[in-house]
């Protein structure tokens, strides 16, 4: 539980079906919370349930946020939250969770998990397509799905902040949080200039594809694929980031045009499914934003799949996940190289 409406309505809806019900919140970082945050323990009290807090500090630092400085340090954008929920929410608070003897582990997420005819479970997009979290839960193992419970997956924003309200719940009208957890005020350079992120922040080249120079960045750490605004130059025609080079330190720019391929590697791929032998079909969805577009996939070796894009896709970003499903079933995914 953080407090918030999501994970608040997700837990009365548990508690009106019966179900017994623990309430649970991670300590994860050291920054004193802003006056205005949710108040976890708060929501539980009110729903009339026991309330727990775990103190994962050292291993957010280690699982989630080393990884997410190293990904600066050698040019790629991470994503956190798919680590996180991967190796933190649904890896050690699952643990903990099954230690205290839970059966399952719920969250306010919108995504869905589906049962199948033959007692496996498969990770599914949540009715709201504007909400829907599935993306960032495909590095979750797949042992763990059916210990897993989404009581939103088959509910709108807008349905959950009126069931909220109808409960009179204080968490109906907080707003959102857009921040990432640990980065405190959303300032990603300087929560990131006190940690080794080896030269990210050293001013290097800007230039276009042929190596041409266009003028100087502020340390590639301040930007990424895709990225318009914010280059520090002018040259009276739009450009944008195409790549980060760390070898060289230097920042590859060009026209909307050069931003787009048919074909990614991704690596460290999960499976939520059997895996698959040979070329297949999927839908990849390359961002949270991003539809989930037609590609044929193949094994790369090891734990990576190559994916062709029917139609070429724009900024395709080291770092990020693509995310492989089958209509509204997500199949696995890998971090793009």
């Amino acid at each position: 539980m953080s407090g918030g409406v999501d994970s608040t309505l997700a837990a009365s809806l548990l508690v009106e079906q019966g179900h017994e019900v623990l309430g649970g919140t991670l300590q994860l970082v050291d920054h004193p919370p802003a006056a205005d945050r949710p108040d976890p323990a708060g929501a539980a009290a009110a729903l009339g349930i026991p309330f727990t807090c775990w103190d994962l500090r050292a291993e957010f630092e280690r699982l989630v946020v080393s990884p997410f400085t190293a990904a600066y340090a050698v040019g790629r954008t991470p994503n956190p939250c798919a680590l996180c929920n991967a190796r933190v929410k649904f890896g050690l608070l699952l643990e903990l969770a099954r230690g205290q003897g839970a059966d399952a582990l719920a969250t306010g997420h919108y995504a869905g998990i589906s049962s199948q005819s033959d007692g496996s479970s498969r990770l599914v997009r949540g009715a709201d397509r504007r909400k829907d979290q599935s993306y960032f839960l495909f590095a979750v193992a797949r042992a763990a799905l059916p210990l897993i419970r989404f009581p939103l997956g088959g509910l709108t924003k807008d349905v959950v902040r009126a069931m909220a309200r109808e409960r009179g719940l204080a968490a109906a009208e907080r707003a959102e949080s857009q921040e990432i957890c640990f980065v405190p005020g959303d300032d990603y350079a300087g929560f990131l200039a006190n940690r080794p992120v080896g030269g990210a922040f050293v001013p290097g080249p800007v230039t276009d594809a042929a190596g041409v120079q266009l003028g100087e960045h502020r340390g590639l750490a301040n930007y990424t694929v895709g990225q318009r605004r914010g280059l520090g130059f002018a040259t009276g025609r739009p450009l944008y980031v195409v790549a980060l080079d760390a070898a060289n330190n230097r920042l590859v720019v060009g026209a909307d045009d050069e931003l787009w391929r048919r074909d990614l590697v991704a690596a460290g791929v999960n499976w939520l499914v059997d895996e698959p032998r040979g070329e297949f079909r999927a839908a990849v969805r390359i961002r949270s934003r991003h539809e989930p577009a037609p590609a044929t996939l193949s094994a790369a070796g090891g734990r990576s799949w190559r994916v062709l894009f029917d139609e070429p896709q724009r900024a395709i970003t080291p770092g990020q996940g693509a995310v492989f499903y089958d209509n509204d079933i997500v199949l696995g995914g890998g971090w793009i190289q």
